[in-house]
C-alpha cells in the first residue's frame, strides 16, 4: 500500500514537472564580461528601448545572439537583454587588461589629473576600441605614458548620381534636331595659318616645367592625429583616455605660466616653508600645438621666492624632444634635489640627463644613453565571444531532470 502511494506520488511530480509553463532558455553561444561600471541592458535593440537590468564591470555574461553590432546576452540571474559589442570584452580582452595594469603598476606617475566631465577609458588608443571603464566627472587619474595614434575619420556616404532631366516639350526636340541639320550644310570655316616661329614661341612646355608645377605634385596633407594618455586609476585599473580631456593637477600658481601650451607632466621638487604655508618647487614639461615627436618639447624648473611670495623660473629649456619618464632622483646625504629627463640629442640618439637642484641653481650632473624601455602588454582586438560552451550540467532546471528520469522510466518496465 505504501508502495502504490509513493508510486503515485512519483508519478504526480512527473506530470507537474512535464506542464512546467518554463520556456527552454536560448543556448548560450559564447561567453563575455560587462566593460563599463554600470551596463545597461535594453528589451530590443532601440536605443530608447526600455531597461530590462544592469550589471556591473567584469560582470560575466552569457551570449545568446548577435546581430550587427549588438549582442544579447543573459546574466547570471537569467536576465536576457541587448547591449553594444563595444561594451562588452572577451575573456582574452579580461585577462590582458589585467596584464596591463600589472605592469603599469610599476611605472612612476608623470603627475595626477583632473577630469572635468565624464570621460571613457578604452582599451587601447583608438576611438574605436571597446570603452570598459568611465572616469566620472571630477575623478582623479595618474598619467602614466603617452602615445600618438591617426584619427579614424567616419567614411562619407556615396553621393547618387544626379537624376537626367526630362524635356517637357516635344517642340524643343525637334528645333534642337533641326538646328543640327542646318550646322552641317554650312561651310566650315578657314583655320589661320600658324607663322614660322611658332616652335620658339610655343616655350616653355610643360615638360620644361619643375615637378613643383605639376598639377598633382603637391604634397599630401598629414593625417590628423589623436593625443592618447595611459592613466592609471586608484584601484590599479589602467587604460587609455583622450589627452586633451585631462587637465593636469598642477597650482594654479604655476599652470597660469603654460602660456597656451599643454603641461604634460609634473614632478615635486620638495617643500618650502613661507611663515605658516607650505609650497612645492616644481619640475614641469609643456607641448606645444601640433602633432609632438616626442612627449614634450620644453621643460621648466620653478622654484617659490620667500621673498616676493610668488613662483619664479630658476631653468628652462626649448624646442628639446623629450620622451617619458621624468622623475625626482633620490640623493642621500645631499642638499642638493635631483631630477632625470630623456632627451634625443643633436646625434638622434636618446640620453638620460640628471640635473642638480639647490634654490635657483641648476645644473647637469650626469648623461648616459638610455634606452626606451619594451612596450607595454597591448589589448588584443577581438570581434567575436566565441568561447567552448558552458558545460551540459549548467543552467537545467530541475523539471527536465524529472522528465528525463520518468522517460527512463518507462523504457525500463
Amino acid at each position: 500500500m505504501i508502495g502504490r502511494r509513493f508510486g503515485f506520488c512519483f508519478f504526480g511530480i512527473l506530470i507537474l514537472a512535464g506542464c512546467s509553463s518554463h520556456p527552454p532558455q536560448q543556448p548560450s553561444t559564447g561567453v563575455a564580461y560587462a566593460g563599463p561600471q554600470i551596463l545597461n541592458l535594453r528589451k530590443d535593440l532601440a536605443s530608447k528601448s526600455a531597461p530590462v537590468g544592469t550589471v556591473k564591470h567584469a560582470e560575466r555574461l552569457e551570449v545568446l545572439e548577435t546581430r550587427r553590432r549588438f549582442v544579447k546576452v543573459r546574466t547570471a540571474e537569467g536576465v536576457e537583454g541587448w547591449t553594444d559589442s563595444n561594451l562588452l570584452l572577451t575573456p582574452q580582452q579580461m585577462d590582458d587588461l589585467q596584464r596591463l595594469s600589472d605592469s603599469t603598476a610599476k611605472l612612476p606617475s608623470e603627475g595626477a589629473a583632473t577630469v572635468y566631465e565624464p570621460l571613457n577609458m578604452h582599451t587601447e588608443p583608438n576611438r574605436q576600441s571597446p570603452s570598459f571603464f568611465q572616469v566620472p566627472e571630477g575623478g582623479s587619474v595618474e598619467v602614466i605614458g603617452h602615445h600618438l595614434s591617426p584619427r579614424v575619420a567616419p567614411s562619407a556616404p556615396p553621393r547618387a548620381a544626379p537624376a537626367a532631366r526630362k524635356s517637357t516639350s516635344s517642340n524643343k526636340k525637334t528645333k534642337s534636331k533641326e538646328s543640327r541639320q542646318t550646322a552641317f550644310l554650312l561651310p566650315l570655316p578657314r583655320l589661320p595659318v600658324p607663322p614660322a616661329n611658332w616652335v620658339a614661341i610655343s616655350r616653355p612646355r610643360l615638360t620644361d616645367l619643375s615637378n613643383a608645377g605639376r598639377p598633382g605634385a603637391e604634397a599630401p596633407a598629414p593625417a590628423a592625429m589623436d593625443d592618447w594618455n595611459l592613466v592609471r586609476m586608484r584601484d590599479g585599473k589602467a587604460g587609455w583616455v583622450l589627452a586633451r580631456m585631462l587637465a593636469m593637477s598642477i597650482p594654479d600658481e604655476v599652470a597660469q605660466y603654460a602660456e597656451g601650451h599643454r603641461i604634460t607632466a609634473y614632478v615635486s621638487l620638495g617643500d618650502v616653508k613661507d611663515g605658516s604655508e607650505t609650497k612645492h618647487n616644481w619640475l614641469w614639461t609643456t607641448q606645444s600645438s601640433g602633432p609632438p615627436p616626442g612627449e614634450f618639447d620644453s621643460f621648466r624648473v620653478f622654484v617659490w621666492s620667500t621673498r616676493r611670495h610668488r613662483y619664479e623660473t630658476a631653468y628652462i629649456e626649448r624646442n628639446v624632444k623629450g620622451y617619458f619618464p621624468v622623475e625626482a632622483e633620490a640623493r642621500p646625504g645631499q642638499k642638493e634635489k635631483a631630477f632625470s629627463l630623456v632627451l634625443e640629442d643633436k646625434d638622434g640618439r636618446l640620453y638620460k640627463r640628471t640635473y642638480g637642484f639647490a634654490g635657483y641653481h641648476v645644473r647637469m650632473i650626469s648623461k648616459v644613453p638610455y634606452q626606451l624601455p619594451a612596450d607595454l602588454p597591448t589589448v588584443r582586438a577581438s570581434n567575436g565571444f566565441d568561447l567552448s560552451p558552458p558545460p551540459a550540467s549548467a543552467g537545467v532546471r530541475w523539471s527536465q531532470k524529472l522528465l528525463d528520469w520518468r522517460h527512463w522510466f518507462r523504457s525500463s518496465r
